[in-house]
């Protein structure tokens, strides 16, 4: 018997009641119920409306929920062997992309002199532990989500289950986040979302195997 039809075999073996969008959307519910009652501590900033006009701000929130849509994608094509996840791995080339261009048009804005201090920030550390921190519940739901499924491969199902439960922690905390520069976005977001995504690599090698 040929590699891959042994797969496919074992796939059909394993019970999967639930369409792949429906168990994680299942799952999620409680994973991110968890995350919205742990930003409900800190909350959004003030005047969240009227900050939809600044364009930093509205970049910062676009390229989060783009990342947590096309992670989420990205997760859906693992469920099963024989997934076309491949294709998602370069849709998720889009967001950073995105904030590329902002970063381009941030360091023609902003003086040379005022680069490191944009970048640094206010508030690095507590973006650092945030992130991490309203991405934890997700992640967990995602993992047992992708559990019962038969994910071919099961450190890339995890690292993808931690990158969208990190995409979904940016996500909530960039409504709080004070630092709307892109300079500030490239670096410390992506510090953040990979902490979850190889803690979810990690698990998921492990949790995840037939």
């Amino acid at each position: 018997m040929k590699t891959s039809e042994l797969i496919n075999a074992i796939s059909e073996d394993r019970e999967m009641p639930l369409a792949p969008g429906r168990a994680l959307c299942l799952a999620l519910i409680p994973g991110l119920a968890v995350a919205i009652a742990l930003f409900s501590r800190f909350g959004p900033r003030p005047h969240f409306l009227s900050l939809l006009a600044d364009p930093r701000f509205s970049l910062k929130l676009l390229v989060c929920y783009l990342l947590a849509a096309l992670a989420g994608l990205f997760v859906l094509r693992l469920f099963r062997p024989g997934g076309s996840w491949r294709g998602a791995l370069f849709l998720l080339a889009l967001p950073p992309a995105l904030l590329g261009v902002g970063v381009i048009f941030e360091l023609f804005v902003v003086s040379p002199a005022n680069w490191e201090t944009t970048m640094i920030g206010h508030n690095a550390m507590f973006c650092l532990k945030t992130i991490p921190l309203l991405g934890i519940a997700p992640l967990i739901a995602i993992l047992v989500a992708l559990r019962n499924g038969a994910p071919e491969r099961p450190a890339v199902a995890g690292a993808g289950a931690g990158l969208f439960a990190g995409a979904i922690g940016a996500a909530l905390y960039a409504s709080h986040c004070p630092d709307d520069s892109p300079l500030f976005v490239a670096v410390w977001y992506p510090i953040a979302i990979a902490f979850l995504t190889a803690l979810g690599a990690a698990v998921g090698a492990r949790l995840l195997r037939w």
